[in-house]
């Protein structure tokens, strides 16, 4: 579909070229250009449905001023819708590109222990069936029995020192 001028003329911008590529070359890929961030996808949708509303208006009042004049012109109504259902294609496109961002952006799933329980962040052990997990050995100090990991020279919840406790 061609981005229609009117709606590069905000903020000084410069008027598109009349072709744009289809939303599947917008997506993100080996050869393709990344997504636009949403926040201007999101602005752009919201330009759109203005003008689109405007137009609505803007065809009823048409075919109102031609029965009142009683001078049909069906070339006038076929330019006009032509032009919204563009609008609405576009709103479509940006409809999907939008899921597809903000979907690209949603955080990755937690992690999960072996047996299925989520891993809660800072913790050592599982708290569904107790394994150890991490990258750092986790030993328990003898005095108040917390996770601490196996360099640390003192526990962090009773400060006891943990050579002391092994000796």
């Amino acid at each position: 579909m061609a981005r229609m001028s009117f709606l590069s003329r905000r903020r000084g911008e410069q008027p598109a070229p009349e072709t744009e590529p289809p939303a599947a070359e917008t997506a993100p890929g080996p050869h393709r250009r990344p997504l636009p961030p949403p926040t201007r996808l999101r602005r752009e949708r919201r330009t759109l449905l203005r003008v689109r509303e405007e137009r609505i208006r803007d065809l009823g009042g048409l075919v109102l001023e031609m029965h009142r004049r009683q001078g049909f012109r069906q070339d006038l109504v076929d330019e006009q819708c032509a032009e919204l259902v563009s609008l609405e294609d576009r709103l479509h496109e940006l409809d999907s590109l939008l899921a597809v961002a903000v979907n690209a952006r949603r955080a990755a799933p937690a992690a999960r222990c072996e047996c299925g329980a989520p891993i809660l962040w800072g913790s050592h052990f599982c708290a569904n069936c107790g394994r150890p997990h991490g990258d750092r050995p986790v030993v328990a100090c003898a005095s108040c029995g917390a996770a601490i990991p196996a360099e640390a020279k003192f526990c962090a919840s009773c400060g006891t020192s943990v050579a002391a406790a092994e000796s």
